[in-house]
């Protein structure tokens, strides 16, 4: 017996040391969990063995039990990336048509060619659906879906309306050239760009020239001439804006709206026409030109620029048109008993009968840890521990080796007996 004895000693000794290699291996694998071998001692016992002369036999491995304590928090700088500090597991789908999902808490998320938000084995993360303030108005693993980022937001508006408050410079000379050249910087004195779009959202160029016509004891009038791209605007066959100022810069009279023509911008299809206004607080000083206020009704098509994703889970993504919109919650799984959870590989789990089913919720509620985003949960495994208990396994895996050993003198004693 003791030969199968010190045997179960070498197997469950050699079990150890295998789950602690597995440990050591994984030290750099983000979300992995440390397992720790357990053992039962084996005793054979009946009703009519006295306590005090019982002898075990040995030793089994009652089970590899995961320790799902919390791994170092590593800051990044990848917003996707995500880590739950406290309780909880990400969802997450292997494909579009997976029926089940899978649970992990390795937070490193990344945008595919398709915008859906994957892992590294390109799994998609699950989320609950929101509406506009970010409210969840499903929830459930039926109702989970898969995270996708907008590529744009809202709808492509053209420029109808257009205006500007600007200072000009009393002391600018009255250009020697008599007539005005947009390619010659000599026949004006001044311009200013805007920004204005077309009907397909694209965004052109409004460009308007200021020269000054006359300069006078009693006055000063301007000529503001006004080109999209190379397109130069008219107003019922005027090809410029007057202003007029008094010897105390004031506009005399006030500037009144003009309503250019319809024209038809490079790369656009659709005429376009809107209408430029100077504002009450346009006047003549002798500080130098500036442009003190400029609005415009237009707007492009927002790109997506960036995403945002709150402690609660919450993700959002804002866009180059100032559009800001709420795309989903981050979906948390827990279970009764994650220790019963199955490895899958790759920091996944599944869960089982022993584990209990998923309990479903998100960050901050319900027992459930915060999300950090741009952090990355690291390995649990704690290398000098394991390599402390690596020795102490060694040791007794060498410790049965050698009753093993001296069971075999024993015996090999015995059958060299002779009579």
């Amino acid at each position: 017996m003791s030969f199968y004895t010190s045997l179960s000693g070498l197997q469950a000794s050699q079990s150890e040391m295998s789950t602690i290699a597995h440990n050591m291996a994984n030290v750099g694998t983000n979300g992995f969990k440390k397992s720790r071998t357990e053992f039962a001692d084996v005793i054979a016992s009946s009703v009519n063995l006295s306590p005090t002369q019982m002898i075990g036999s040995g030793t089994v491995v009652k089970g590899n039990f995961q320790q799902f304590g919390q791994g170092n928090l590593i800051q990044s700088a990848n917003t996707l990336d995500l880590a739950v500090s406290g309780d909880g597991f990400f969802a997450v789908k292997p494909d579009m048509n997976a029926s089940g999902v899978n649970f992990t808490r390795n937070g490193g998320f990344m945008v595919d060619a398709d915008r859906y938000v994957v892992d590294a084995q390109g799994a998609h993360l699950q989320v609950y659906p929101v509406d506009g303030s970010g409210t969840v108005i499903a929830t459930g693993i039926d109702s989970a879906v898969s995270l996708r980022l907008p590529a744009t937001s809202g709808a492509a508006q053209a420029t109808t309306a257009v205006t500007m408050s600007a200072n000009l410079n009393a002391n600018s000379a009255v250009p020697a050239t008599s007539t005005f050249d947009r390619f010659d910087p000599t026949s004006y004195n001044q311009s200013t760009q805007t920004t204005i779009y077309d009907g397909d959202g694209n965004p052109q160029t409004l460009t308007n020239y200021f020269r000054r016509d006359t300069a006078t004891t009693t006055g000063s009038q301007w000529s503001v001439f006004s080109f999209v791209g190379d397109q130069k605007l008219v107003s019922g066959g005027n090809d410029h804006q007057t202003l007029s100022f008094d010897t105390s810069g004031v506009a005399t009279p006030a500037p009144t709206t003009v309503n250019f023509d319809p024209f038809t911008s490079a790369g656009s299809t659709t005429a376009q026409a809107f209408s430029f206004t100077f504002g009450s607080d346009t006047k003549q000083t002798a500080q130098p030109f500036n442009v003190g206020s400029r609005n415009q009704d237009g707007q492009a098509v927002g790109q997506i620029q960036g995403v945002t994703i709150d402690k609660s889970g919450v993700v959002k993504a804002a866009f180059s048109n100032g559009d800001s919109q709420a795309i989903g919650q981050v979906m948390l799984a827990n279970f009764a008993n994650p220790t019963g959870l199955r490895q899958l590989g790759n920091s996944y789990w599944s869960p089982t009968g022993i584990s209990g089913d998923a309990k479903l919720g998100s960050a901050g509620t319900g027992g459930f840890g915060n999300i950090m985003s741009g952090t990355i949960e690291r390995s649990n495994v704690d290398i000098t521990e394991e390599l402390v208990n690596l020795i102490a396994a060694q040791r007794d895996f060498q410790a049965n080796a050698k009753a093993l050993d001296t069971a075999s003198q024993i015996s090999q004693t015995i059958f060299n007996i002779r009579s």
